[in-house]
Parts: C-alpha cells; structure tokens; sequence
C-alpha cells in the first residue's frame, strides 16, 4: 500500500503533457462537451489556476494497466484486490469499463500489452475532499464545457463512473459518518439515522453502524458506496425483504448540483430532487456529497449455505426448477437469499446463501428442508452450512471485493407471478442460457415483504421493484486476449439472445435492476424507469438545463451518442 500512497502523490499534474497528447476534435463545440484541442478546452496555465483554489488536487488520469506499468508492474494479488483498485483514480473494478473496444483504431490498455491507449477513462480528476473542492470543480467543468464523469469506488457494471475525455470528480475520500438518535425533517422525528460521505463502502459502514449497537441497509460487496449510484438506483439488499431498499430508507441527501450550489435535499426540501435521487438512476443528478439513512436496532442472524454440482444443462433445468417451485417456503421468515450458478467445467455449480434477520439456525434450517429432501430426490449432493453471527458482520465479511476482471451484465426483475405460474420454464430459461454459453446466472432473493409493502413511498423506484420477487442476473465476460470484434459479438449476444430470454419470463413491459444490467437496454427508459420516465426528464431539466451530468441508459441520455460526448437530438 505504501508505493500505491507514494505513487498517487506522484500522479498530480503535469498538464502540459495533456495538451501535448490531446487529439483535436472536429466536432461542433455547440454540440459536443469540450474535447482536448479545443479552443475551449483549458490550458496549462487555466488548469494551474484552477488547482491552486482546490489545495492541489487535480490529477492526471490514466487506466489501472497504465498506473500498473508507471509502477514497473502489479502483482497478481494486486491486480485483483480490489481495496487497490479503489484508491486508483482512473480504476474500475473490472477493467472492462476502462477500455474503448469499438473506436477506430481501438484504444485499450491491458496489463499484459505495452501499449496504453487511454480508452474510457477520464484524463483529469479532481479528488475531492471536501464540499468546496466538488463545487469548484463543478463549476469549472461548466466554464470550459466539460464532459463531468463522477466517481466513488468504481464498483460499476455499466460503466457509468468513467468517460472517453472527461472530467472526473472523484468522492472516495469523503469519509464523514454522524449518528443521530433522533434525526429530523422539517421537525419531524425520523428515528435513529446515520449520514455517511459518498466514499465510504459498505464494509467500512457496517463495521461503524456496530459500534453504536445499529444497522442498515446495504449489500455485501466491500466497495460499494451507499451513499452513491447505489441508492439512486434503488439499493437491495438482503435485509430488503425486512427494512425495504436502500431508497425506501433514505432520509436526506446533501448534493451538488449543476450549478455549483450545494442542497440540502429531503421530503421538505427541493422535494422534487428527493424523489429523483431514489430509484432515479445513478450519476444523472449532480455529486452526492452525503446521504441520510435509516438505521435498525442491530441483530443476530442466521447464514445457511449450499453448495450443489451438476453435470450438465439438464441437470442444471431440474435443480433451478426445483428451487423455483420452494421460494416461497421461506417467505414467513423474510429471509433475503443468492442463488448463484456459475459454470464450473466440467460442471455447474449452484451455491445458496441464505440470510434469516432475527432467528435461530433450526428455525431457519427447518424452512429448507422441503427444499434440501428436493435436492436429494434428485440424486444430487448438497454441501451444507450454517452460522449465527451479529447481522453487521455477516453482511460486512467480504474485506476486499475481488476486481481486475471481466463482466458485463443483463438483468431482469421476476414479479411473484413468474415463480407461481413459470417454474418449470426457469429451469429450461437457466438451462438454455448456460447451452448458450453464459458465464453465469446469479439469482437475487432482494424483494418482496417490505419491499412490496413500500409500494405507497412516492419515490422513482420502479413500480416494477414492488411486484418482484427476485433480481434476476446474466453474467458474461471475455479474457484478455479477445479482439475487439469478439468483444462486439458477444455484447450483442448480450442485448439481443440472452437477455430477451429473461425478459419474455419477466412478462410484458419488464423491469430491471438499473445498477446491475445491461448498457446497451434498447428502451432502458422503460426497462430501468418505468412510467416514471417523463417526471424524472422534467425534473432533470430543471437541475440540470445544460445536461452536464450524462451517463449512458441514464435519464436524457438518448439525447446523446454512445460516448454521451456530442448531442444527437
């Protein structure tokens, strides 16, 4: 960690090496964000300014193979770590994102290649830590025209925290957490709460919610940020059948917006901005500076495990239809629950993880067994597993999330309906997609219960979240060594063969999970958003006129091209 720390005091400036490397643009300035070569594009000299009003935090931005080289090479574990990757300003956690598979020539940098092209990743950052860096910041990309990109960890499956020729906003060091006994809106007692900086993870915040005897809703993934693209994209959890989504508890959000001004965002205040902040789709509305959540006494719970191999696809459509016909026999428990199947050659494997809130391991356990006998019916053998531990570290194990890898995701929302009426077809739906070559299908137990029982919060969460019963995953990626071309194929393979077979399951007008799914939804406006499209456009317009915040499937984005550089409406 230390020659990480050394190196990223190296990385400041020198900007006269920017402008040497800038590319011109031939695009319309009225149409286009400022590309590099620009005559509005900042010189040296504006960008030496600028950084002496911000404590000297801009940053020259490269992608992680290229910091990787700076440092004569990364170990494996590195590379892979992704505690590491996260303090790397031009980092994703997977390096997909990094990279510009469909340019003309291609501009990639690989860990494994000595060429570097800079690819998506912005080529200035500003690592903002406090309020006033971000609104500098902020109004600096507006003077110069400058395409924003607004990043916390980089924990992000489509991309959206990172842009061909942007400029970055980067949160991960805003570190403040407060606890309230007793937090108010407009004089109104909200109950316990704890307001935490957009560069806090959720491991972090468990391990702090503990301290004070509390929890709250989040996932298990070390590096996401709650108070990020996280809430504004919903946020389930496994604690969701419980407590509801991350946006359902939500209190307050303080946010700088497209003009510089910081807001205090809540049901009393610019109350139409807090509808948009949860469930509206993340990056969209400006920096989330902190947010406000709800926080829970505490308390033990149960994680069972099973663990089944399969030896081919069909075997695969028996177990997957039978753990389709026993969802619901868990349901009086609340319990949240993943069910991931990933192709093992020369195998298929299923682990379940289930998480029982407030119970005891033969409660929990007798709930399974109609399932566990089910599993042995077949013929299969399950390996099983259980504990009781304090529900923050059960949902706060995972230290470091692993990273330096290759994923693209397509996704879709399964009502309640689709388990009742379709199980059998699940199993033949889980068992085409792996005869089709999918890496993965990762099945999320994040609804249902108090998540359908906040159907009444006026939020833009989809409605579609309060019919569901599960979150439903594709999962698919490619080596290093894949051409750009296969890249391309598999990515319509993607969009157009494996997700549709989701969706035909999902029923008419289906739903998605807007932070784990596929960029390239053809009508993400539906998919994503719902009928709560238009208001979301209107209140878009409204904080952000000149449309500086544009991320790809995000709202007013298909006013954009695919780099979401240059207007095409």
């Amino acid at each position: 960690m230390l020659r990480l720390v050394l190196r990223l005091l190296a990385y400041p400036l020198p900007f006269s090496l920017i402008l040497l490397l800038a590319i011109v643009s031939g695009r319309s300035a009225s149409q286009c964000f400022t590309q590099p070569g620009d005559p509005r594009f900042p010189t040296a000299a504006e960008l030496a300014s600028f950084n002496a009003t911000i404590d000297g935090r801009l940053m020259t931005v490269v992608p992680s193979a290229g910091f990787c080289q700076s440092l004569g090479g990364c170990s494996d574990a590195e590379w892979s770590d992704g505690n590491f990757r996260n303090e790397i300003i031009g980092a994703m956690l997977q390096y997909n994102w990094e990279q510009d598979y469909t340019s003309s020539p291609p501009s990639l940098c690989l860990r494994n290649s000595t060429i570097c092209g800079q690819g998506n990743v912005p080529i200035l950052g500003v690592n903002a830590t406090t309020v006033e860096h971000i609104q500098a910041a902020v109004r600096f990309a507006k003077f110069h025209n400058l395409k924003v990109a607004i990043k916390a960890s980089g924990h992000d499956y489509l991309g959206r925290s990172t842009a061909k020729n942007s400029f970055l906003i980067w949160t991960r060091h805003l570190l403040n957490v407060t606890f309230y006994d007793a937090f108010t809106v407009g004089g109104i007692d909200q109950g316990s709460a704890v307001t935490t900086g957009s560069g806090i993870g959720f491991h972090t915040l468990y391990a702090l919610t503990k301290e004070q005897g509390k929890i709250y809703v989040g996932g298990t993934a070390a590096s996401v940020v709650p108070s990020g693209g996280y809430v504004q994209g919903a946020g389930h959890s496994v604690l969701s059948p419980t407590y509801g989504l991350a946006a359902d508890n939500a209190l307050e959000f303080e946010i700088v917006i497209a003009n510089g001004t910081l807001l205090i965002v809540n049901s009393v205040s610019n109350p139409d901005l807090f509808w948009a902040l949860r469930g509206g789709g993340a990056g969209s509305w400006g920096v989330i500076v902190s947010t406000t959540f709800r926080t829970f006494p505490s308390f033990n719970a149960v994680h069972h495990s099973a663990v089944v191999a399969v030896n081919n696809t069909d075997q695969v459509a028996q177990l997957a239809t039978l753990h389709a016909k026993h969802i619901f026999d868990w349901d009086a428990l609340h319990p949240g629950q993943y069910f991931y199947w990933f192709a093992t050659p020369p195998t298929f494997t299923l682990t379940i993880d289930s998480y029982f809130p407030n119970t005891t391991i033969s409660a929990a356990t007798e709930t399974l067994i109609p399932f566990l006998n089910g599993i042995t019916s077949l013929g299969f053998n399950a390996t099983l597993s259980s504990e009781l531990l304090l529900g923050n570290d059960l949902l706060g194990a995972t230290a470091t999330d692993a990273g330096g890898r290759v994923f693209i995701l397509g996704s879709r929302l399964f009502p309640s309906s689709t388990y009742t009426n379709n199980a059998t077809q699940i199993g033949q739906v889980t068992k085409q997609l792996f005869d089709d070559g999918v890496a993965g299908v990762l099945g999320n137990l994040v609804a249902g219960g108090q998540v359908s029982k906040n159907a009444h919060i006026d939020s833009a969460v989809t409605p579609k979240w309060r019919t569901a019963k599960t979150h439903t995953i594709v999962v698919q990626g490619w080596t290093e060594s894949t051409t750009p071309v296969e890249v391309e194929a598999i990515r319509e393979a993607m969009t157009n063969k494996n997700i549709p077979l989701l969706a035909a399951l999902a029923g008419p007008d289906s739903g998605a999970y807007s932070n784990e799914a596929d960029v390239r939804e053809p009508n993400f406006q539906t998919t994503f958003f719902g009928p709560n499209y238009g208001r979301l456009s209107h209140i878009k317009k409204a904080y952000d006129p000149d449309a500086m915040f544009i991320v790809p499937a995000g709202v007013g984005s298909e006013n954009f091209d695919v780099d979401t550089l240059c207007r095409v409406d």
